[in-house]
């Protein structure tokens, strides 16, 4: 199972379509499951992050793989992105969590509780954007795993 948690709401109708259409193929393979939780607006960032972080940790089971998206993190080209998600479910992993914060990115108890950080790009991203970036991605994965043809 893939469980996406991120920080904001989509507004912008052709990301929806763009991302509904990833989830729905995606889900061909595996169960996902996408969380949205609200954006915190407090005068500082780190009154902003704690108040995330606490509606983030709610949605973690213990059982999960949490990746965070961190700018910080490795970076993976497709092939040994694909090959980090097998090794994970060869081992047992069947739950991953992936984290994308939202403006100010992810408190420091979210990094620490993170098992990875992945970095997609040096490049900032916005949220809504980058929530594509992955699905696509992930749906790239799979289509490697089962062998199968995509498009380059």
């Amino acid at each position: 199972m893939i469980k996406i948690i991120c920080i904001g709401k989509i507004k912008e109708k052709y990301l929806q379509v763009a991302i509904n259409d990833y989830y729905k193929r995606l889900s061909k393979y595996t169960k996902v499951k996408i969380i949205e939780l609200d954006n915190e607006n407090y005068n500082n960032s780190i009154q902003t992050l704690n108040k995330e972080s606490i509606k983030i940790l709610k949605r973690i089971d213990e059982k999960d793989y949490i990746i965070a998206l961190d700018i910080k993190g490795e970076e993976l080209d497709t092939i040994t992105f694909t090959n980090k998600i097998k090794q994970l479910y060869d081992e047992g992993k069947s739950n991953i969590t992936f984290i994308i914060g939202g403006s100010d990115g992810l408190a420091n108890n979210i990094k620490d509780k993170a098992n990875y950080h992945l970095s997609f790009s040096k490049m900032t991203f916005p949220h809504q954007l980058f929530r594509l970036l992955l699905l696509e991605q992930l749906y790239r994965c799979y289509k490697i795993i089962n062998n199968e043809t995509y498009h380059k």
